[in-house]
């Protein structure tokens, strides 16, 4: 079974590895293929009974509970497409899943996929915060902007400027629908985490754990400890039930471990190891901090602002939150309504930030996250500072620093002026509703407070990202041809390749050795290239449609001969002489996906080249798209391009790509689709191209081909 998490390349050359590597050493193999199109070639029960052994290729989570009882090797996908006959040979004495190994399916793939280089563990840890954090945000949107949405339409001011929904109204029942997905947000968390790690019998326990993190009652404490606790309850939910499979039990016990024994113990350990254990800290750190806070009411407001913002900002949610929180609005009875205005301008600030970074780095971000930053700054306008935990459990080390600067800033510059609020709730609307005293410096201070968050954030997470780029491949590309192959996805359905030709811009390439000649600038009538045949047609070209995408033939003294004969359809014709290039120009990732938009725009598919090149990044952000093999396919879906259009282009020196097995691309193709289109077809294509390019005969060829017209030729193998 092979599977990646963002896209279906990386399965498909996972599975055409193992299927000539199993042929090639005598054995039958079935593979699975789980990507963004679904399940293909499903195996079946009569095909788990007779296999041998199961190899799990997978960068996700997959149900493993059908191969209960069978050896499972379980390995990253990049190790399939790198060492696909190891893998065939050490499935042969892998553990048992299920069994006398009690499940170590998942620390047998932890430690298979250890060669590969960078710490698995690391990588497991990082996956299961991934898969809680996605399963997570649903929930914090959906909570989030149904509380927002009932204050504002079904909310009454009050005399002292609060907000109160009427019990029993439409919009209190629609209040306690999103408190009831805010409840929800910190036990799925937890409980996701834990699932990514011990499977569907860390589940309970996991979700459990998080419910009883959430509730400080359980353990004395007036605040739960949040979403930082959910992380904790899961990670132990996780490896404790993991450990426990490891426990040999009687064969006639083994049956009832996942659904009965396992998540009764995991779950009974774990309350009770949070109640007893790590919960009385965290009532004690409530307790404390509230002490400690009402010794500084003398002390300078600039300080004590600060401090609140940073309390604030940290866990948004959590016993240090609730500390600063609680002791803001136990201060508005006795008259003293300037510490919680310092609050009420730190609130919205976490939010507000993270959402304005979205917007200010779009590239650093994934469509999910951009979504959500919207969904974010809407919560902030409303105090709701949950908004911002999706950002804070996926990059703790870059958001939460960026959080408790912009809170320590505008909860200074609100005690500084002595902002007031006379009711326990922060943000924008209690401003506008008149509880908040000061009102200018008010919103200078959230906004002030705002701008430093974005900033920070954006910062750090760039520093992040270019420190993960430097580490991707080996100095030393390896010294045979590397491919290179970008995709970018557009939109619509393709068009022939007689296409009328537009005025897109173009890089033009540099000469090449013979082996790959390079395009000459894009000919006008009567031009060609030096073997007679124009590398890409222009508005200049003469001729008909046929000829246009590959150049009109004309000798060097610029008289005009007969068009060549039709190109071959290449991938549903998607793949033009238009969208050919023989010798790619950019020496680096950003630059070649810029220089592959760019050739796609000159087919007139492409609406807009920078959003094309921001979305094609935003995919590499979330990972590489060099396969290996020296190939890249990078893709993209937007609806800056009006129909699909595939590029491809070779790269004599290659680019640095981080490809799973360090070799640099030579062979780049780019797909773009619009967002309409991004269905089936797209797929498909990405497939049949990531297996063809598995054949090292066939990019053999496609490295050696001279001009665009042979090129094509060999494109059109890929059926």
């Amino acid at each position: 079974m092979t599977a990646c998490p963002t896209g279906i390349a990386h399965t498909y050359m996972a599975a055409e590895k193992l299927t000539q590597a199993a042929e090639a050493l005598g054995h039958e193999i079935k593979v699975e293929t789980q990507g963004s199109i679904g399940a293909e070639n499903v195996l079946s029960d009569n095909d788990v009974r007779g296999a041998d052994g199961v190899i799990i290729a997978a960068d996700k989570d997959v149900d493993r509970s059908r191969f209960v009882g069978k050896r499972v090797l379980v390995v990253g996908v990049a190790e399939g497409i790198r060492h696909p006959g190891e893998l065939i040979e050490r499935v042969r004495t892998a553990p048992v899943y299920g069994e006398e190994d009690g499940g170590a399916g998942t620390a047998a793939g932890a430690a298979a996929s250890a060669g590969t280089g960078g710490g698995k563990q690391r990588s497991v840890g990082y996956k299961a915060l991934m898969n809680g954090v996605s399963y997570m945000i649903p929930f914090v949107v959906v909570g989030g902007l149904l509380i927002a949405i009932s204050l504002a339409l079904g909310g009454h001011p009050q005399a002292d400027g609060g907000l109160v929904i009427p019990d029993g109204s439409f919009w209190k029942h629609v209040n306690d629908i999103g408190v009831i997905g805010f409840t929800l947000m910190v036990p799925v968390l937890s409980g996701y985490i834990a699932y990514a790690i011990g499977d569907r019998p860390a589940l309970v326990p996991g979700m459990i754990g998080g419910w009883i993190a959430n509730t400080g009652a359980l353990y004395g404490s007036k605040a739960g400890a949040g979403f930082i606790g959910a992380i904790v309850t899961g990670f132990l939910a996780g490896f404790l039930v993991v450990w426990i499979k490891k426990v040999r039990v009687p064969r006639f016990v083994q049956p009832i471990m996942p659904i009965i024994v396992i998540p009764i113990v995991a779950t009974t350990a774990l309350g009770l190891f949070f109640i007893y254990v790590i919960g009385r800290p965290i009532s004690w750190v409530f307790t404390h901090l509230t002490g400690w806070l009402g010794g500084m009411t003398g002390s300078s407001a600039v300080l004590l602002g600060a401090i609140l913002g940073l309390m604030i900002a940290f866990d948004m949610g959590g016993p240090v939150n609730k500390t600063a929180f609680l002791f803001g609005a136990g201060l508005i009875a006795s008259g003293n309504q300037t510490v919680m205005g310092m609050c009420a301008a730190a609130i919205p600030v976490m939010p507000l930030g993270q959402g304005l970074a979205t917007l200010l780095r779009r590239r650093l971000y994934s469509e999910q996250e951009r979504e959500t930053g919207m969904a974010a700054l809407f919560m902030g306008l409303f105090g709701i500072s949950e908004g911002a935990i999706p950002f804070a459990a996926a990059r703790p080390a870059q958001v939460i620093p960026a959080n408790m600067l912009g809170g320590a800033v505008a909860g200074a510059l609100a005690g500084t002026a002595g902002v007031t609020d006379a009711v326990p709730h922060g943000g924008p609307i209690v401003a506008v509703l008149g509880a908040v005293g000061g009102v200018p410096v008010f919103f200078l201070a959230v906004v002030v407070g705002a701008v430093v968050t974005a900033l920070t954030t954006v910062a750090l997470v760039d520093l992040s990202e270019r420190g993960k780029g430097g580490k991707g491949a080996p100095a030393g590309a390896a010294a045979a041809p590397a491919v290179t192959v970008a995709v970018a996805a557009g939109a619509g359905a393709g068009g022939p390749s007689g296409t009328a030709a537009a005025t897109g811009t173009r890089t033009e390439a540099a000469p090449v050795p013979a082996a790959a000649p390079a395009p000459a600038p894009a000919p006008t009538a009567g031009e060609g290239d030096e073997d007679g045949v124009g590398e890409e047609g222009s508005a200049g070209d003469e001729g008909s449609d046929e000829g246009r995408g590959d150049g009109a033939q004309a000798p060097a003294d610029g008289h005009s001969v007969p068009s060549p004969s039709p190109s071959p359809e290449v991938l549903s014709g998607y793949l033009t002489a238009r969208t050919v290039r023989t010798r790619l120009a950019a020496g680096e990732k950003e630059a070649a996906i810029r220089e592959m938009a760019e050739l796609a725009a000159g087919t007139g598919r492409v609406t807009d080249v920078a959003e094309l090149v921001r979305v094609a990044l935003a995919r590499e952000a979330q990972g590489t798209t060099g396969l290996g093999e020296e190939i890249a396919v990078p893709h993209a879906k937007t609806d800056a391009v009006t129909a699909p259009v595939v590029c491809f282009a070779r790269s004599a020196e290659g680019v640095e790509w981080g490809s799973p097995d360090g070799t640099k691309a030579r062979l780049v193709f780019m797909i773009a689709v619009p967002e309409a289109a991004a269905g089936d077809e797209h797929l498909r294509i990405l497939a049949l191209l990531s297996r063809k390019l598995m054949d090292p005969d066939f990019r053999a060829r496609l490295q050696g081909a001279e001009g665009t017209a042979e090129v094509l030729a060999v494109l059109a193998e890929i059926r």
